[in-house]
């Protein structure tokens, strides 16, 4: 029997299945198009998008929708973030479109040597279709989320109500072994990992969010698989007893996922769920900073396991990572 038999995947994303919607106006420049995304994402937009995550189903071999879950060690399974520092800026939650949907995701921003763009990272899931081959639309990240939620009225904007406001993706990067992996499946996991570049933007239009919020370093090798690392896990889950508007954050030791052959990462007791997706996973964090290495993303779950898992950043990611920074429009990495 395959393992794909043995194990429900849950594929932590937020969706909210709703029609097309088609943004009205919007010129061909970079600017213009950034102003047509921020406005693409009004209030009424983004309250319409509601929380479902998926699992996989042996007996239809499909993911379904599932029903929610119910909600003095150095493990913290699932905690708001109190303690301040520089991941409450560089943490934020992603809004993009893909297949006619809205969904919410988590992400980070990256530090990058590039002089007129920023990097973010998130989940290949949060910027790849894989099923239907396609680079999500409308891509939006916003910062520091926690700080200022925006009062989800009928009408004004979103992203003026927040924090430091939105900055939108100019181009995306994914690799090609999540891209080619025809469904999030056992290649999928491997590769869910995904960049954003984006640009001028935020409250005024015209600052690179890393000069507004800093960015966290990265490394492209693995941990150990033993738990002798401890990792810190950071997302806006919108399911359980979260609403998607609170930084919540994991601590436990890093290991191996034992149902993927200890191919991807496994965060024990982490009951971070739908929305948390792409959220950055640290070593070597420091609470009173909040700074840290960044070393994999919040990627997916199994149903009846309370854990998260992740890919384990290598040479393939930092090719991603390298496209981001050169490529001017959006790549499939190979």
């Amino acid at each position: 029997m395959s393992r794909r038999l043995r194990i429900l995947i849950s594929l932590l994303v937020v969706v909210s299945a709703l029609p097309l919607l088609t943004a009205a106006g919007g010129g061909k420049g970079p600017q213009s198009e950034h102003q047509r995304i921020i406005e693409f994402w009004t209030q009424e937009r983004v309250a319409q998008a509601q929380p479902r995550d998926f699992r996989f189903d042996p007996s239809t071999r499909q993911f379904t929708p599932a029903a929610r879950p119910g909600g003095g060690s150095n493990i913290v399974s699932g905690s708001s973030w109190t303690k301040g520092g520089a991941v409450t800026g560089t943490t934020g939650k992603v809004l993009f479109q893909m297949g006619g949907s809205y969904w919410v995701c988590s992400a980070s921003t990256v530090y990058d040597t590039a002089a007129d763009r920023s990097i973010v990272l998130t989940a290949g899931h949060c910027v790849y279709d894989e099923a239907n081959g396609a680079f999500a639309t409308n891509w939006m990240f916003i910062p520091d989320y926690d700080a200022a939620p925006a009062p989800l009225t009928s009408s004004g904007s979103f992203c003026s109500e927040t924090r430091y406001g939105c900055w939108t993706a100019e181009s995306l990067a994914v690799h090609t072994g999540y891209a080619t992996a025809g469904g999030f499946n056992d290649q999928a996991v491997l590769y869910d990992w995904g960049f954003a570049v984006v640009k001028n933007g935020g409250l005024r239009g015209t600052d690179l969010v890393e000069e507004v919020v800093g960015t966290q370093n990265i490394a492209f090798s693995s941990v150990a698989l033993n738990g002798s690392t401890t990792g810190w896990a950071f997302g806006y889950p919108a399911e359980k007893k979260w609403d998607g508007t609170d930084l919540i954050y994991c601590r436990g030791p890093v290991d191996g996922d034992p149902y993927n052959a200890n191919l991807t990462y496994r965060m024990s007791g982490c009951k971070l769920n739908g929305g948390s997706s792409g959220g950055p996973w640290f070593r070597d964090f420091s609470e009173s900073t909040g700074v840290g290495t960044l070393f994999s993303v919040n990627s997916y779950g199994y149903n009846g396991v309370t854990a998260m898992h992740g890919p384990l950043f290598n040479a393939s990611t930092q090719a991603t990572y390298n496209s981001a920074l050169t490529q001017p429009s959006s790549t499939i990495v190979p």
